[in-house]
């Protein structure tokens, strides 16, 4: 379980200074905001997002009628808010996501949750941007993909930057100062 966590670490470590992953910022039912008037089905909107570590939820709300409390999987499927895991009443919230997996977000006003206004919103590890690939320009002639023979056919995002490297260089390093076997 520590060589996980330490690869865990690791990994962040490198991503940060690699720079490799970029954050999103998520305003909590678009326009409409945090609402219980049934404008926004909440685990809709969230079920086309892709949250990842690091990003930032808002809520924008009336806070004379309404409040964000974050709540645990059984109280979420409850509209259970009287034992919150934490609770947010400035009608503009601003929440990081600080781990993966489930984060679950009700209104603690009487009817609200009941209503519909909750979201579990399901949170992944980010993904290094130089991992994800880049679509290849057609060719009518079949698929071909860009090389260094060519290099007016690469982009920008198919060529390699240094940063990935030194940050898998520091990791092998941190690696191998805990005593990793490679």
């Amino acid at each position: 379980m520590a060589l996980r966590n330490i690869a865990t670490l690791v990994f962040f470590l490198m991503m940060a200074f690699s720079g490799a992953y970029s954050r999103s910022v998520y305003r909590v039912g678009d326009s409409d905001g945090w609402t219980s008037r049934g404008l926004v089905d909440y685990n809709e909107w969230a079920s086309t997002k892709d949250f990842h570590v690091g990003d930032t939820l808002i809520f924008a709300y009336n806070n004379q009628f309404h409040n964000v409390m974050q709540v645990s999987d059984q109280d979420f499927q409850s509209c259970n808010a009287t034992s919150a895991i934490s609770s947010y009443t400035s009608g503009s919230d601003t929440i990081t996501l600080k781990r993966p997996g489930h984060y679950y977000f009700l209104c603690g006003a009487p009817g609200h949750c009941q209503a519909g206004q909750k979201v579990d919103i399901k949170v992944s590890l980010p993904v290094p941007e130089n991992l994800i690939p880049s679509p290849s320009p057609s060719s009518p002639y079949g698929s071909s993909s860009p090389s260094a023979s060519n290099p007016e056919e690469m982009s920008p995002s198919s060529t390699l930057s240094s940063a990935p490297a030194i940050g898998l260089a520091f990791a092998t390093v941190v690696l191998f100062l805990l005593g990793f076997e490679f």
